[in-house]
């Protein structure tokens, strides 16, 4: 108010009224020889009428500037909210961007290299520390380039015998098991400098050819590939698989292009590439826990059907002709290589890990007999606890036909789910 300072808001002229009429003169008081100063500005009126009038006008502009200075509010507020608008999409635009070159690097696909890179990284980081001699170096670089130039795995991470070891033990020992199933003779591969944290999926499918190759069921799809290949030659095979129409989806994730990467692959690589083999194989999603606390018991189930299905025996220790099981879950794989059935019915997955040593796993050659070596391939349901699995599991070959419907039928889907 400008007469008394008081706020009162768009009341002021009957804020003005009431409380400072007498300022404007009392009504019926009028007198024309008398004069009437403006409380507002100091004009002065010849009578109340045009006092009153005059002053309404002044109310008339205050309301107005009030009015404008609420549009003007308005519109910063606003102006504000849309800088600060623009300015959230933009972090979120570069925590986008910093996520996706995080999942790259992750997975291999940030154009930093293969295999051969990474190993000759490694070894002169060995040097660097005195872990290596120059000597040393120089041969294992010898042997690695030899080894890529021929597309053959070098045999240096790889462990023979250990299903021989197993069965041998099994029948002497382990009073608790009242079965146990093995898969055929299947060779052990682990990690290199050239594929550590990355190469879980090429070294578990190493460890399946590796028994695939003995099988005399499978060798004619094989006679290509006489020899456990190299991580970039299955990176090759994978690519030959996809421009055969194999899973263009999958081929879309990774631009087509695996060879000279790290990327990490799947179980729907492992299928795409075993079919282009003319292998006959099943891929099956255990997409949600069946069991209490998180667990798997349907996963577990349909690997004791898969070993035991046509080897029913009254034997403790039965040595299939069954391969073993390509096992995949969100960030890593392993080979499932047998199953135990306890005396009280409990069932025990046997992994080959391509994170276990070489030396770990020599261990095995030489089993004791409390068996405490065999906590390096047991996993018992509540150890297996990630939120979904996908097993690879090869029974039989296909004929050119069947390859093909297959082939056709992957660019639909390439995986059943178990409920």
């Amino acid at each position: 108010c400008p007469f008394c300072g008081e706020a009162v808001g768009r009341e002021l002229e009957e804020h003005v009224r009431e409380r400072h009429g007498h300022l404007l003169g009392a009504p019926g008081t009028e007198n024309v020889e008398q004069l009437y100063e403006c409380p507002m500005c100091s004009l002065t009126c010849a009578n109340i009428q045009i006092l009153e009038e005059h002053v309404d006008l002044h109310l008339e502009e205050h309301s107005f500037s009030e009015v404008g200075g609420n549009i003007g509010d308005l519109e910063l507020a606003q102006q504000l909210q849309t800088e600060e608008d623009k300015w959230q999409r933009a972090e979120e635009e570069k925590r986008e961007r910093e996520e996706f070159k995080k999942l790259q690097r992750q997975y291999g696909l940030d154009n930093s290299g293969g295999y051969k890179q990474q190993f000759l990284k490694n070894m002169e980081r060995e040097v660097d520390r005195g872990r290596m001699q120059p000597f040393e170096y120089h041969k294992r670089k010898a042997d690695m380039m030899e080894s890529l130039a021929f597309g053959i795995d070098d045999g240096k991470t790889k462990t023979s015998g250990v299903i021989e070891a197993l069965c041998k033990y099994y029948q002497n020992e382990s009073k608790d098991v009242r079965h146990v199933w093995l898969s055929a003779g299947v060779d052990h591969f682990h990690s290199s400098l050239g594929d550590r944290g990355w190469g879980c999926g090429y070294r578990n499918f190493q460890m399946l050819l590796s028994s695939l190759l003995q099988n005399s069921l499978y060798r004619d799809c094989l006679r290509d590939t006489t020899l456990i290949p190299s991580i970039p030659k299955i990176q090759s095979m994978i690519e030959d698989a996809w421009r055969e129409g194999f899973d263009p989806r999958g081929a879309s994730h990774f631009n087509n292009r695996l060879h000279g990467s790290k990327a990490w692959i799947g179980a729907c690589e492992i299928y795409s590439l075993l079919t282009s083999l003319r292998m006959k194989c099943e891929i099956i999603d255990f997409h949600k826990p069946t069991g209490a606390m998180g667990t798997h018991p349907r996963l577990f189930e349909w690997i004791l059907h898969y070993y035991s299905a046509d080897n029913e025996s009254g034997t403790k220790v039965i040595c299939t002709s069954k391969p073993p099981i390509y096992l995949q879950h969100q960030g890593h794989s392993r080979t499932v290589i047998g199953i135990e059935e306890k005396k009280n019915k409990t069932l025990c997955l046997l992994l080959f890990d391509p994170a276990c040593s070489s030396q770990e796993m020599q261990k095995l050659l030489k089993q004791n007999s409390d068996g405490t070596n065999l906590k390096l391939l047991r996993k018992f349901m509540g150890s297996l606890k990630e939120k979904q699995y996908q097993i690879v599991a090869v029974d039989g070959v296909l004929s050119l036909e069947e390859k093909a419907t297959r082939c056709r039928a992957s660019q639909v889907l390439t995986s059943e789910k178990i409920p």
